[in-house]
């Protein structure tokens, strides 16, 4: 792929100022897999993320034994280690079934679950031809691994062509020291490496590989979809990437201490209203690395210390807005965590020495040096201090919506819930009837259709709240208790819904019918 460089910019550019200093604490897993860990970033928000630590520690060398393995567990949320080595492709993933899963045949599918670690050991673990599909899941490692080659097109088909891909109501994912390469753009049939969409939020990417592929990956699949947030990226090597470094749409991501080299046509891409904190990166041999392209629906950023390396930028345009050559904040963004970036001059260097699989898990020191994993025991503190973050409180607590003070008294059991349904119109969302936001919403595809709210253990719930978006044109509907079918209540329109007290794990909203197009911003619940 051919690249035009013609400025060189070595100096360091943008404002300054990074959050507070933080004793390097990120409880990194041991060659065996047993010690305690615990994320940093986005994803040490929102009550941490552990994956499976405490649980059973099981082996497989099959994709169709990491499918076993979620399958066999006690429950959705038993915590378990799976310890993967050897290649894992379609020849030896196959669908498992089982009351703690819901697999897949053509990837590695960890849905509807949570607490679960997935880890390459020994020789390593590569993941050809076949991807990890994150859906309706919360609290995932995925370390040590290498993905690559997954296409949408072409044959073998997997994962709709992502090497990693969340979407629906996903929360605390954590990827760590893992490669994700492909051989080609979408014309040879990829697509993303790291996609998330469709209501997921407290992720972290962190020295980890991106290479040789058209689309490094998105943080929403449609100017639409904006209700995906609190995204870390550090640490990593980008590569031979034409453009989505990511693309951010909506939302707050953070960026620092990743090296981008060889950015064909574009890098970080914020629009429709994304917010990008960008510090202490190293971009080298690359085009329109920072700025919103391919749209009008402008997104920001904060830079700080970041070096422009033999960096070309294109001219404004409609929809061309690159940040540079002159790069200077747009926004402000707070991060609610502490973190201590290396000088960015040494960026190339500690990331070459300490991102993508088989590395031997090292981390920066923060002071440009590469060290070998912290113990369990020696960051027992940090990992305290992470999961008291004052932010999993304010996302615990966080309102409803707008509507809220004509909703009953007490908890919004859907906020932190899971949504499905039975379609999705485009540019909509099952997780926009939870996310507090009287703005976003949901609609059937069609005149009709249900969308649900669903718990992973029974919880006892006896009112809902149906808040209807500008427009909506909700005929008659059922209230139904997803599990059992049961139908709860019966109406017309949105509002306010009784019913006697009912213990289930999922509560379901059915448009029978309407005079226009059906629109639900909320899907409120509560237990009395």
């Amino acid at each position: 792929m051919k690249r035009s460089v013609a400025l060189r910019l070595s100096a360091v550019l943008g404002v300054a100022g990074v959050a507070g200093a933080i004793t390097f604490g990120v409880p990194l897993l041991q060659a065996n897999a047993d010690a305690v860990l615990a994320a940093d970033g986005f994803a040490g928000q929102n009550g941490g993320t552990t994956g499976g630590s405490g649980g059973t520690t099981v082996k497989a060398t099959t994709g169709t034994q990491i499918h076993e393995a979620l399958c066999n567990r006690a429950a959705v949320d038993t915590p378990i280690i799976i310890e993967v080595e050897g290649t894992i492709n379609h020849g030896n993933t196959t669908k498992v079934s089982g009351d703690s899963c819901n697999t897949a045949a053509d990837r590695i599918e960890l849905k509807e679950i949570s607490n679960v670690t997935i880890v390459g050991v020994g020789a390593g673990a590569t993941f050809d031809q076949l991807g990890i599909h994150i859906r309706d899941s919360s609290n995932i490692i995925i370390r040590n691994v290498t993905v690559q080659n997954v296409k949408k097109s072409g044959s073998p088909l997997s994962n709709g062509g992502d090497a990693i891909s969340m979407e629906s109501t996903v929360r605390n994912v954590w990827v760590d020291h893992s490669t994700l390469v492909a051989s080609g753009g979408e014309s040879a049939g990829y697509d993303g490496l790291f996609d998330m969409k469709d209501d997921t939020e407290y992720v972290t990417l962190s020295y980890s590989i991106l290479r040789n592929s058209g689309r490094g990956g998105l943080i929403g699949s449609s100017e639409t979809d904006t209700g995906n947030t609190n995204i870390t990226f550090h640490h990593n090597k980008y590569e031979n990437l034409d453009s989505r470094a990511p693309l951010l749409r909506g939302g707050v991501a953070h960026m620092y201490n990743n090296h981008y080299f060889s950015l064909n046509e574009s890098g970080i891409n914020s629009r429709a209203g994304a917010k990008a904190r960008v510090d202490s990166n190293y971009f080298e041999d690359s085009k329109d690395v920072l700025g919103t392209f391919y749209t009008d629906a402008a997104g920001y950023w904060q830079v700080s210390n970041n070096i422009f390396d033999n960096v070309t930028w294109s001219a404004v345009g409609t929809e061309n807005n690159p940040a540079g050559p002159d790069v200077t904040s747009t926004t402000t963004v707070s991060i609610p965590y502490a973190f201590t970036p290396d000088s960015t001059s040494c960026v190339p260097s500690i990331v070459a020495a300490t991102a993508g699989a088989g590395t031997g898990l090292k981390v920066s020191d923060g002071k440009c040096s590469a060290t070998a994993a912290p113990t369990a025991t020696a960051t027992a503190t940090a990992t305290a201090t992470a999961t008291a973050s004052p932010s999993a409180t304010a996302s615990a607590t966080a309102t409803p919506s707008p509507t809220a003070t004509a909703s009953p008294s007490g908890t919004n059991l859907s906020i932190g819930a899971g949504a499905d349904g039975s379609s999705k119109a485009s540019g909509t969302s099952y997780g926009n009837v939870k996310d507090g936001k009287a703005a976003t919403f949901w609609s059937p595809n069609g005149a009709t259709g249900d969308v649900s709210i669903k718990w992973p253990a029974a919880t006892t719930v006896s009112r809902a709240v149906v808040v209807e978006a500008s427009g909506s044109a909700i005929g008659s509907y059922q209230l139904l208790n997803g599990a059992t079918g049961a139908v709860l209540a019966s109406g017309t329109g949105g509002g306010t819904i009784t019913f006697p007290a009912v213990s289930t794990t999922k509560l379901t909203f059915k448009i029978t019918s309407s005079t226009g197009t059906p629109k639900v911003a909320e899907f409120q619940t509560y237990a009395s």
